[in-house]
């Protein structure tokens, strides 16, 4: 889709951080003995000087690390230590996890970068890097000749160009190939989401927002360890990880700039205050949580103050609705696939928002609340949704979804 729509990433794509603020790393020995002691100390102490050599913003000491040898490897360390200047850092550090021997005088390590943005992130962020080394016989020391993302992992910001930063009075963007006039404006439409968002749900969360802007969809897909095909239609997404405590990394809002260019000033502030309400709602969100319920509470959110008609922001539905394909059920998580049909997609957001909106206006915006709070605290998804209607709504599923039903016939037949 083109038009708004974003969706919680960290349901698929989790951001796992920690760290230290000082210069060393605190590595940690590899589980297995794969390779001797060491060897691991060897590893650790170049990943201490590495680390060091980051916080200090020192292009020597970054590359003392790195195989002379290595001369491509090299430019591009350079270039990516260039790249993260005017990033914020309160904290760079390595845990070393692994270390495999491949051959004499040669290792695989893997590695757990873990960061801090200053005034940010409650906790630090980590990304796994795998990293290829050589022993050098004169000298005894270890080199980097190799440094990848793990299997599973996605790549980092800094890695696709130089990081330009513009602050806002509730964010801090972050991006790479894009005009400084963009990001502004970007920035200008989040420190107006951040109090929309706040003034919705009421309760305490960090009020500020870190945004990522890369240069195309596909360096977007890249952070994220996902193919492009799957974020074309998708203004912006948020690495948020459901159920995480209070002190967690602050979640990012990755935004999709063709997609998101693509929309007008009211569309960009409605997927901007959708996403940073799945930032606020975070800790109240978690397995138990329906798609519908988390992604039609965003939208919710979203739309609570621009005046929109059901009609003007449920387009696809209202055109189903009018053919007499009236939905049997609340959509379901499959309904909400990126990679499916787009029609599908903006059924299943537009039929979460107005169940949410069902609620607010038939029960209250503070039952909402308190219904959305009471599904994510709930142990796990069976009868998650069920006990919170009865307890919070006294009313159940089956009532819940018929007055919906009739709801969609009203507000778009």
């Amino acid at each position: 889709m083109t038009d708004r729509r974003g969706r919680i990433a960290g349901r698929r794509t989790v951001g796992a951080l920690l760290a230290g603020l000082l210069l060393a790393a605190a590595c940690a020995a590899p589980d297995d003995g794969a390779a001797p002691e060491s060897t691991a100390r060897g590893v650790r102490a170049v990943l201490d000087r590495r680390a060091a050599a980051v916080l200090h913003h020192d292009p020597d000491a970054y590359l003392a690390a790195v195989d002379p040898r290595a001369t491509g490897l090299r430019t591009a360390q350079r270039r990516e230590l260039d790249n993260l200047a005017d990033v914020p850092l309160t904290s760079w550090t390595y845990q070393l996890t692994d270390v495999t021997e491949q051959g004499s005088d040669q290792v695989t390590a893997d590695v757990r970068l873990r960061y801090r943005i200053a005034g940010y992130d409650a906790a630090p962020v980590s990304a796994d890097r795998v990293l290829d080394l050589r022993r050098d016989r004169a000298d005894g020391r270890w080199y980097i000749v190799g440094d990848r993302a793990a299997a599973d992992g996605g790549g980092l910001l800094w890695q696709q160009g130089d990081v330009q930063v513009v602050r806002g009075r509730h964010s801090l963007v972050l991006g790479v190939g894009r005009t400084q006039e963009e990001l502004r404006r970007i920035a200008g439409t989040a420190d107006r989401a951040v109090p929309a968002v706040s003034g919705a749900w009421p309760r305490q969360w960090a009020g500020r927002v870190l945004v990522l802007v890369p240069h195309t969809v596909e360096d977007m897909a890249g952070l994220l360890g996902a193919p492009a095909a799957n974020y074309r239609g998708i203004a912006a997404v948020t690495t948020a990880r459901t159920g995480g405590p209070d002190r967690a990394p602050a979640d990012r809002v990755i935004v999709n700039p063709q997609a998101y260019g693509m929309l007008g000033t009211l569309g960009q502030r409605i997927v901007l205050t959708h996403e940073i309400t799945h930032v606020a709602t975070r800790t109240s969100t978690s397995a138990a949580t329906p798609t519908w319920l988390s992604e039609g509470f965003a939208d919710w959110v979203a739309y609570r103050a621009e005046g929109r008609t059901a009609v003007q922001a449920a387009p696809e539905l209202a055109a189903a609705v009018r053919r007499g394909d009236l939905p049997a059920e609340l959509p379901t998580d499959e309904d909400f696939g990126f990679a499916g049909d787009s029609t599908r997609l903006a059924r299943a957001y537009e039929g979460g928002w107005l169940a949410c909106e069902l609620i607010a206006d038939h029960w209250g915006e503070e039952k909402l609340l308190a219904f959305y709070r009471a599904v994510g605290g709930h142990s796990g998804r069976d009868g998650a949704v069920e006990q919170a209607m009865q307890e919070v709504l006294a009313t159940t599923p089956q009532d819940f979804t018929a007055r919906w039903r009739e709801s969609l016939r009203s507000l778009l037949g």
